[in-house]
C-alpha cells in the first residue's frame, strides 16, 4: 500500500459537473422543482463524488472501531472499562441498538479490535487489527507513539479499501470505547480553538463530579501536550485514540476510493475532523447524519460545513445516527433513478411565461 501522504494526494476534487448535470435530471422529473429539498442535495453531492459513474447504493455497511482508554484512569466515565469489551460481544452476538437498525435498513455490520484491553483470541465474527491494549492516560502522557497514530489510520485506510473492494458503495463508521468522548472533546478543542468546559458532555451520563473530572482531565493533556492543529498525526499521538486514527483512515480511504462515507456522532465527528485536517478536499466526501445531545459535536458542523441530515437526540454511537441515514440516502437515490420525467410520463411541465406584444 501507498504511504499516508502519497494516499492524501491522489485524493482529487469532486465533480461539480456532474452535480450540476444530476441536478439537470432532477429538474425533468414529474416534482416542481427543487421539490424534495435536501434528498436532491444528496444526490447532487453523490454524483460529484462518483463522476461519471452511476449513482447507485448496492452494498452499505457500517463498521465499528472499538478500543480502550487509558484516560478513563482521571473517573471521567460512569461505566467500568471492561463495558467495551462487553459491548463488542454484543455487537458479535447482533443484540446492540447498531445490530437491529443495520437490520432494518439492510446494512452489514463490521466489528474492529483496534485496540481493547481485551483478548478475544480467535472469535469468529470480529476484525482484529489490535495495535494495543488501550491507549496510555492522555493526562500523564502521550495518549500513543507516532508509529501507533501512522498505524492506526493506514488500518482504517487498509478497511476501507478492503470494504470497497467487496463491492459496498455506502459506507459508515461507528465506535466503542468506554470514555472516548473524553479524547474526542479533547481534539475537538484544538481544532475548534474551544475551551473543555464550553464543549464539555456527559458521556455515557457521568455526575457533576465526573464532569468536573473530564475538563480537568482535557485541560491538562491541554497544557501537558500544548497540540499543534497543523500537525494531525502528532496531535492524535498525543490526545487522540486507536479507534479515532481508525476512523480517520477510514474516512480518508474511502474519499480516496471516491466512495461516500457517512459520520455519526462527537467521536466520529473528531475522526472527520482529524481527517479533513490531514486532506481538506475530504470534506467533500462525507455526510453528517445526525447532531448529537454533545456539544462538542457542533465543531465537526462548523469545520465541516455541513448540515446534520436529523436530530433526534442521539448520543449513543456506535453507527446508530449513521445507518439511519443510509435510508435517507438510498431513498434519495431511488427516486433519481426510478422517478419518471415529464416526458415519459407524459406529463405537461411547468407552464412558460407568456409571450409578450407590443398588442394594446
Amino acid at each position: 500500500m501507498l504511504s499516508l501522504e502519497e494516499i492524501l494526494q491522489q485524493i482529487q476534487p469532486v465533480s461539480l459537473d456532474s452535480g450540476v448535470q444530476a441536478q439537470a435530471r432532477m429538474d425533468s422529473q414529474t416534482k416542481p422543482p427543487a421539490s424534495l429539498g435536501r434528498l436532491e442535495e444528496i444526490v447532487r453531492r453523490l454524483s460529484a463524488i462518483h463522476g461519471d459513474k452511476p449513482v447507485r447504493v448496492r452494498k452499505k455497511s457500517v463498521y465499528v472501531f472499538a478500543a480502550d482508554h487509558g484516560v478513563v484512569q482521571e473517573g471521567v466515565s460512569a461505566y467500568p472499562a471492561e463495558v467495551t469489551a462487553q459491548m463488542v460481544l454484543n455487537f458479535l452476538n447482533g443484540g446492540a441498538a447498531i445490530n437491529c437498525l443495520a437490520r432494518h435498513v439492510g446494512a452489514d455490520v463490521k466489528i474492529v479490535d483496534i485496540g481493547t484491553h481485551h483478548d478475544f483470541k480467535n472469535i469468529e465474527g470480529l476484525i482484529h487489527r489490535k495495535i494495543a491494549g488501550g491507549t496510555q492516560n492522555m493526562a500523564r502522557t502521550t495518549a500513543m507513539s507516532i508509529e501507533q497514530a501512522r498505524t492506526s489510520i493506514q488500518t482504517g485506510i487498509e478497511l476501507a479499501y478492503e470494504a470497497v473492494d467487496a463491492g459496498y458503495d455506502l459506507l459508515a463508521v461507528g465506535e466503542m470505547g468506554i470514555g472516548n468522548t473524553t479524547p474526542a472533546t479533547a481534539l475537538m478543542c484544538v481544532y475548534g480553538s474551544v475551551n473543555p468546559a464550553d464543549i464539555i458532555g456527559r458521556g455515557t451520563g457521568v455526575d457533576d463530579d465526573g464532569l468536573k473530572r473530564k475538563i480537568n482531565a482535557i485541560e491538562t493533556a491541554l497544557q501537558l501536550h500544548k497540540p499543534k492543529p497543523d500537525d494531525p498525526l502528532n496531535t492524535l499521538a498525543q490526545i487522540g485514540g486507536f479507534e479515532i486514527g481508525a476512523m480517520a483512515g477510514f474516512i480518508i480511504g474511502s474519499a480516496e476510493r471516491r466512495i461516500p462515507c457517512i459520520i455519526d456522532g462527537l467521536i466520529s465527528g473528531a475522526g472527520a475532523v482529524l481527517a479533513m485536517q490531514f486532506q481538506p478536499l475530504i470534506r467533500d466526501y462525507i455526510f453528517a447524519s445526525h447532531r448529537s445531545c454533545e456539544v462538542g459535536h457542533e465543531t465537526f458542523f462548523k469545520l465541516s460545513g455541513q448540515t446534520p441530515l436529523f436530530d433526534l437526540d442521539l448520543r449513543l454511537g456506535e453507527g446508530t445516527g449513521a445507518v439511519l441515514a443510509m435510508q435517507l440516502i438510498e431513498g434519495a437515490v431511488k427516486i433519481y433513478n426510478e422517478m419518471a420525467t415529464f416526458d415519459s410520463a407524459g406529463i405537461s411541465g411547468k407552464n412558460q411565461d407568456p409571450v409578450k406584444t407590443d398588442s394594446p
